[in-house]
């Protein structure tokens, strides 16, 4: 794939989750557009469509006309290879964190076998635990730590503008070294991994988060491809049969 190739930039997606001001989900419209980046994703917005929003985006409307908003970040990311959560915070939940230099040649790598995406969290309280459990890794601008408070359509200026450089920088990327599991197929397996814990009594029903966090962290180090998903659904389902199995042994009256 080369420079010329318009799919590299048009797999990058920028998701915006939670936004408040529709003024920013404009802004971030014309700082993408101004990089060559045209997939707008937003997640539960406060108010879009809107007059300010267009406004903002100063010529950028086709972006937010052709916007797609969704009820959930995971609805968003489900058919992502690669997600990269925008946070000034570093948080143990995420496994890398990367500066938007390395993120860029991350996305761009990603994005030759599929759609990829940046995650921007809420203006105020930035992305959510459970938001940045949904990405592969994090991505932090070295902003002045004594007011490290950035607009999000300046982080979305910033992160556009790296990606297009490394864009124009590159003739070729290396191909990606496994074929990636999609955030759909991940998210399944997780579902699939809680319920199989529960029913052997490895996980407390009541209060599964903190081990789940901690094994979503274990996995996303691993990058899961779709095989080795199959694969951890097929021994989750294999143990699950002999847990019923056990069951029935010892109660053969239970149905």
């Amino acid at each position: 794939m080369t420079l010329s190739d318009p799919k590299l930039l048009a797999n990058i997606r920028i998701v915006l989750t939670r936004t408040s001001h529709p003024g920013n989900i404009g802004a971030a419209a014309r700082a993408m557009k101004t990089m060559g980046l045209a997939q707008l994703v937003l997640v539960d917005p406060a108010i879009f469509p809107n007059s300010q929003a267009d406004a903002m985006a100063s010529g950028a409307t086709d972006l937010l006309t052709r916007a797609r908003v969704c009820a959930t970040l995971a609805e968003a990311l489900a058919d992502t290879t690669l997600a990269l959560g925008v946070s000034a915070r570093r948080r143990d939940i995420v496994a890398e964190v990367l500066t938007p230099p390395e993120a860029s040649a991350r996305l761009l790598t990603e994005a030759q076998a599929g759609p990829v995406a940046l995650v921007f969290g809420n203006e105020t309280s930035g992305l959510s635990n459970e938001e940045l459990s949904l990405c592969q890794g994090l991505v932090t601008i070295a902003a002045n730590p004594d007011y490290s408070s950035l607009n999000l359509a300046a982080a979305v200026q910033v992160l556009s503008y790296e990606t297009r450089q490394a864009w124009l920088r590159h003739a070729s990327w290396p191909q990606p070294d496994i074929d990636a599991a999609t955030g759909d197929e991940t998210e399944k397996f997780y579902g699939h991994l809680e319920t199989a814990l529960a029913e052997l009594e490895f996980l407390n029903r009541g209060s599964p988060g903190k081990l789940m966090l901690k094994l979503r962290r274990l996995f996303a180090r691993t990058r899961l491809a779709k095989e080795e998903v199959n694969i951890l659904r097929g021994i989750l389902t294999a143990a699950q049969e002999a847990k019923q199995a056990a069951v029935k042994a010892r109660n053969p009256d239970v149905q």
